[in-house]
Order: C-alpha cells, then structure tokens, then sequence
C-alpha cells in the first residue's frame, strides 16, 4: 500500500511507501475511458460502491491548516528538485513533511 504525497502538474504523482521510500509514479488511470464514461455508466458505478454510502465518510475529517511564512534553509538540490515540477512546489514541500510528521506519530505511538 502506498500514501499520496503530492500530484504534479505533469500528471505524476509522488507516493510514500510504508517504509518510507518516495517514489514518483505515473498516473495509472485511464483518462480516455473516463471521458467516454455517460452519465448513467457513473451513477451505476457509484450505485455499486460501498464507499458512496454518505454515512459511511461521517466521521472523517478534513485538516484545514492556516499557513504560516516563514524563512527555511534548504539544501540547494532539494529545493531545485521541487521547484522543477512547477508551480505549487512549496505545497509539495509542505506534503512531504506532512508525511514524515503523521508517519514519525505513528512510530510513537507503536513504541
């Protein structure tokens, strides 16, 4: 299993495996079918999908983080590594050390 870390303009994606290892995959899903896809082949996929249920996504919950400037020290590589992708690299920055905080919780709380 593999977490979503950040999608790139360019239509990859990087992951996060459970060992912790980044990887920048291509996207996988196949854009044309889902263009062709009628209104009624959607509502019969979501019929079938338990995951549709309302109920089911009640007790989830949406982070909404306010962001806050500040002035960091990155190594030159790193930062022209995100900057490469495009627009939008400091939220990817800001995904990827997400990620390595909600996995350093996890490790805490397994020990």
């Amino acid at each position: 299993m593999v977490t979503l870390v950040a999608s790139l303009p360019d239509g990859t994606h990087i992951v996060e495996h459970q060992d912790g290892r980044l990887e920048r995959r291509k996207s996988e899903t196949d854009w044309e079918r889902l263009k062709a896809l009628t209104d009624e082949d959607i509502e019969a996929s979501v019929a079938g999908d338990p995951d549709a249920d309302e109920a089911a996504w009640s007790n989830d919950v949406v982070v909404v983080s306010k962001k806050r400037p500040i002035s960091i020290r990155l190594d030159e590589d790193v930062l022209d590594f995100f900057k490469k992708r495009g627009a939008g690299y400091q939220k990817r920055i800001n995904a990827v050390l997400r990620s390595y905080m909600n996995a350093s919780s996890k490790d805490k709380r397994r020990a």
